[in-house]
């Protein structure tokens, strides 16, 4: 059965391989993305959201939505780390709720990160969790001065995880019959990711932050078949879960459990 399905970021990299996955099994996709897809959009501004949502709606029609995957996001650190990566994702999750409801089976799939795992800035998710988008950019700038950048991405990963869990099982999504879980990846061979692969020193850092015992670094491939798993009809009981596919990672950095 032929599903429809947006996804973010589709342009490159987890969205790209997700998409590619889906077209080859039949789905229909609208990749949302800032070029060279069915809805191009920027997804750093509440405006360029809302055009997001309009654009994919336009392509819908009457029709139902029957999957979205948010992909999109961005690795250097700065402020426009938390529009994209937290604000474009729960925005747009909220904006499709009324055409994913209208699906039989509807499924939505969070790009999470093993960075959830790692510092972050309480206020910062906070103000993510708040709904407070211009405080949110003023503590990411504040991180960036203060030297520490990389808790910006930490904390958008971890304010998602968060909102996932209170969305989940909200009367708007639950209770609607959407599934909506996120998958947390360890270290994927993307573009995102490519200069830190090739920096011997940069590598290391990387290896020691995010051990992978398991077969090491990911394709995209691999993620996006994990998503795919979220969106799949047989998935009904699934409800504000994350899923670590990270070769070990969350286990090696965050310990296991005891008998």
């Amino acid at each position: 059965m032929s599903r429809t399905v947006v996804v973010t970021g589709e342009a490159s990299g987890i969205g790209s391989a997700t998409a590619a996955l889906l077209r080859e099994r039949g789905d229909r996709v609208i990749g949302v993305d800032l070029s060279d897809v069915e809805v191009c959009a920027d997804l750093s501004t509440p405006a360029g959201r809302a055009a997001a949502v309009e654009g994919i709606a336009a392509l819908l029609g009457e029709e139902p939505l029957d999957g979205l995957v948010t992909c999109a996001g961005l690795s250097r650190a700065g402020a426009p780390q938390v529009s994209v990566n937290y604000f474009g994702t729960v925005d747009l999750v909220a904006g499709l709720q009324p055409h994913l409801a209208r699906s039989t089976a509807p499924r939505v799939a969070l790009v999470s990160s093993i960075s959830s795992t790692q510092p972050s800035d309480a206020a910062l998710v906070e103000a993510c969790l708040a709904g407070t988008e211009p405080d949110a950019l003023l503590l990411a700038e504040a991180a960036v001065a203060e030297g520490r950048p990389h808790e910006i991405y930490a904390s958008t990963k971890t304010a998602l995880n968060r909102w996932l869990r209170r969305a989940a099982v909200s009367p708007e999504f639950a209770g609607a019959g959407i599934a909506v879980n996120a998958i947390a990846p360890g270290v994927v061979l993307t573009p995102m990711t490519a200069e830190l692969v090739s920096n011997p020193q940069w590598k290391s850092v990387m290896d020691a932050a995010v051990p992978m015992p398991l077969n090491g670094y990911a394709p995209p491939e691999v993620i996006g078949h994990a998503l795919l798993w979220l969106l799949a009809p047989e998935n009904s009981h699934m409800a504000g879960q994350v899923v670590f596919v990270d070769g070990g990672a969350e286990v090696v950095t965050c310990g296991s459990f005891t008998a």
